[in-house]
């Protein structure tokens, strides 16, 4: 054969194996995002109607729950001030603590050099509400008249004594950053149920307690090594409540879509020379800012909400950007479908002056997370809708710094803390799990972090060992490799 004719046919077996794996690569990656092939001009068809599909072709069992609602209390809220009721500690105040109690434990570096560790008891009274009797502050009296909605864990105990450690691994299943977060699992094995608004979603609120405490981080709500497609989107109180999202003056909804269908050529002629699957993350994003730019509006217009539901969730809940606001906006975004909706409420450090600032707080966050349970109810929606209410650790039964008569402060405790979870195919009226007199250590069915993110995806349908993601030679999970799934506070 002639040299020339052999090197052409050989050029022309390189091209077409080389475009057949950018197409079969495409077409992978569109079967892993749940859509069809791209269609110029009109965006991505949706292999179902109304979402997204997730990598899991078929949920592993049935599910209790549909969407989950995290209210993530960041900082660590005093279980000793809120649920778990340790008169002994009342009894013993100013007494050291016990070194058979504290067991050697490891303390952070804010109480490590104290000469002594006095006990102190809660300022505020606990009565026993509900079928359970549980126990609960009268800091919290809307949360007290809901308790036979809730399970309340009081056993909870992690790894990480201090906060960016202990937050990423609640919502990462890892003390080390880098790993997808709890949404971003939830948005690539499950997907999500409407096209026009993503799968996971974010709102901050900054409490009263500790205005001006531990700060939060994006990554918290990052996708890790998953595609981009899958990290979380956070919706601001500000005026553009999705960053970047309207089109900027002189251009309208036409222009914007003659550009998009442009920037789509060009990135599929960068995604035939690169083969970078995170191109196709990249276009599927543009697409949903594009249909978010009238999704976002109309589900932030709270004001068609009727006052009944305003007087229900508190006075601040017309306050753009309060705790309050955000339990609303939650119920929206649940109603419209987004899988996963994570509330972070700043201020819960407590560090000194607790009695005056854990009052401030907890009054941000008592009505409007009673009223979240309470509204979901009404609509039939609390039994698939998973709630959870918690922080990264709880806090030391003895104070850190001086004791007076009148104040105190708490250290970060990791060894036990209390959570409580709602609906979504929990069993209602509970109390899970027990420490001892001195609410120091657990005595009885202790929960760890990925027993407790292991038990929320089987709630969702989900066995946390078959959500994987191989990235590095490994295989990753949400929960690592452990957990167990708490099976006596399921329904």
């Amino acid at each position: 054969m002639n040299p020339f004719e052999k090197r052409s046919l050989e050029l022309n077996r390189r091209a077409f194996l080389s475009k057949s794996a950018v197409g079969l690569g495409s077409a992978a990656l569109a079967s892993l995002l749940g859509m069809r092939f791209w269609q110029p001009g009109g965006g991505a068809e949706q292999a179902s109607s109304g979402g997204v599909d997730g990598v899991l072709n078929a949920l592993h069992h049935a599910p209790k729950a549909k969407r989950l609602i995290y209210l993530f209390q960041s900082g660590g809220p005093s279980q000793l001030e809120l649920f778990d009721y340790k008169p002994l500690l009342n009894k013993r105040r100013g007494e050291d603590l016990p070194e058979s109690v504290r067991d050697g434990q490891r303390l952070t570096g804010m109480t490590s050099g104290q000469d002594s560790f006095p006990l102190v008891g809660s300022q505020f009274g606990f009565k026993q509400y509900g079928q359970s009797g549980a126990w609960v502050s009268d800091l919290l009296p809307y949360t007290s008249q809901v308790v036979d909605e809730m399970c309340i864990v009081k056993s909870m105990y992690t790894e990480a004594i201090n906060h960016d450690p202990a937050i990423t691994f609640f919502q990462t299943g890892s003390q080390q950053p880098g790993r997808p977060s709890i949404g971003s699992w939830l948005s690539y094995g499950l997907g999500s149920s409407n096209e026009n608004l993503p799968a996971f979603t974010v709102l901050l609120s900054r409490g009263t307690g500790r205005p001006n405490g531990q700060p939060l981080y994006s990554r918290l709500w990052g996708n890790g090594f998953l595609h981009s497609l899958h990290q979380g989107v956070q919706f601001r109180s500000a005026k553009d409540p999705v960053l970047y999202l309207n089109d900027p003056a002189g251009l309208d909804r036409a222009g914007r879509r003659r550009m998009l269908d442009q920037l789509e050529k060009l990135n599929a002629l960068e995604r035939e020379r690169t083969h970078d699957p995170e191109i196709e993350s990249r276009i599927a994003q543009y697409e949903m800012a594009y249909r978010m730019q009238t999704s976002v509006p109309e589900v932030m217009n709270i004001e068609e909400e009727p006052d009944h539901t305003y007087q229900m969730y508190g006075p601040d809940s017309t306050t753009p950007g309060t705790f309050a606001a955000n339990c609303l906006l939650a119920r929206r975004l649940a109603e419209r479908g987004v899988r996963f909706i994570q509330l972070y409420h700043m201020g819960w450090d407590q560090h000194e002056n607790l009695p005056g600032a854990i009052e401030r707080q907890a009054k941000d966050v008592d009505q409007a997370s009673a009223a979240l349970i309470m509204d979901l109810k009404q609509r039939g929606m609390l039994e698939d809708t998973l709630v959870i209410w918690g922080g990264e650790f709880g806090r030391t039964n003895y104070s850190q710094g001086t004791l007076t008569e009148t104040n105190y402060g708490r250290d970060h405790h990791p060894r036990c803390f209390t959570m409580w979870m709602a609906g979504g195919g929990i069993k209602p009226g509970m109390v899970y799990g027990e420490t001892d007199d001195f609410g120091y250590n657990i005595t009885d069915k202790p929960v760890h972090v990925h027993d407790f993110q292991a038990t929320m995806l089987h709630l969702l349908g989900i066995d946390h060992e078959k959500l994987t993601y191989k990235y590095q030679g490994r295989r990753f999970r949400l929960t690592d490799v452990e957990g167990h799934i708490v099976h006596d506070i399921l329904a």
